[in-house]
């Protein structure tokens, strides 16, 4: 009788999409600063390591696609407010004009 076992290959694949689900399911309870973040510094990381071609780029890019996207996706999260400056130059959120 013949022994069917799973290749290397097909193995890895498993464990990927096993965590692609898991990833899906933790990020479905993050705030909208939390998956811009993590949306963010993912896709630096991709795109750091693909222009460097190395470790030390993708971790620089998704440092920096990490803090691009929280700020995004603070944004994102408050409908209908806008950032403004008073006379002094501070920084406040309120309503946007309509």
């Amino acid at each position: 009788m013949m022994k069917h076992s799973m290749s290397r290959k097909g193995r890895k694949m498993r464990k990927f999409y096993l965590l692609l689900v898991l990833a899906g399911i933790a990020a479905s309870s993050c705030t909208p600063t939390e998956r811009g973040a993590g949306i963010g510094a993912a896709t630096g990381a991709v795109i750091g390591g693909a222009v460097t071609g190395d470790v030390r780029g993708a971790a620089v890019g998704a440092a920096i696609g990490g803090v691009s996207g929280a700020v995004i996706g603070n944004v994102a999260g408050r409908p209908g407010q806008c950032y403004y400056r008073d006379r002094y130059g501070r920084r406040y959120i309120a309503a946007c004009p309509r």
